[in-house]
């Protein structure tokens, strides 16, 4: 088990192979960021944004919370959201959940688990809407399938939040995305459909 001592020490190494490798690369990091992307996703520790995308620090702007959730009353996560839109001018804002999802998981079981519960309310709705298509399917399929529709619904959320209907006005151009990782075998998904007006949400 790593010790915090480990994580300095691995920090001091990782540094010093980047500027080994790219003496100017922290230089031109410190002096501004300029992402193209916004990433939405869970925070669970086995799906690291920036890598499974390949891309580098400063690339990508990401917030993450259990289970990519997108709640209008979520002053994080909009205050992000208003920032990467309004200030660093993404225009691509990724929602990315990921097949297995504990948060799912414990939604579609409903299951309770204190705080989180709360949390969580939106998937267990998401859960009951989509009762019959999920009974449908054998045990083993369903929380992957309410994981894919938990993202299709957190997209359309993105696109209804006054941020992304505030840019869309302005004609800023932005683009909403619905993406899942399997992380089985470290592939992404895009699910589907890319929204880039109001007029795609009707």
């Amino acid at each position: 088990m790593p010790t915090l001592s480990d994580l300095l020490e691995n920090n001091r190494q990782w540094a010093e192979a980047v500027t080994a490798e790219d003496p100017d690369f922290f230089k031109r990091l410190a002096g501004q960021q300029k992402p193209e992307f916004l990433w939405i996703g869970c925070s669970d520790s086995r799906v690291p944004a920036n890598q499974i995308v390949g891309m580098q620090p400063g690339e990508v702007f990401v917030h993450r919370n259990v289970a990519n959730l997108v709640v209008h009353c979520d002053m994080n996560l909009l205050a992000v959201l208003q920032f990467a839109v309004e200030y660093l001018k993404v225009r691509h804002v990724i929602v990315c959940g990921h097949y297995g999802c504990g948060g799912v998981q414990a939604a579609l079981e409903d299951r309770r688990l204190g705080l989180i519960d709360n949390w969580l309310r939106p998937i267990r709705q998401l859960a009951l809407d989509h009762a019959a298509e999920l009974d449908d399917l054998p045990e083993d399929q369903r929380l992957n399938r309410l994981c894919e529709l938990n993202v299709k619904r957190q997209a359309i959320n993105l696109a209804r939040t006054t941020v992304v209907q505030a840019a869309w006005e302005r004609e800023q151009p932005l683009s909403i995305h619905g993406w899942i990782y399997a992380i089985g075998d470290g592939r992404l998904k895009d699910l589907g459909p890319v929204y880039r007006s109001m007029e795609d949400l009707a």
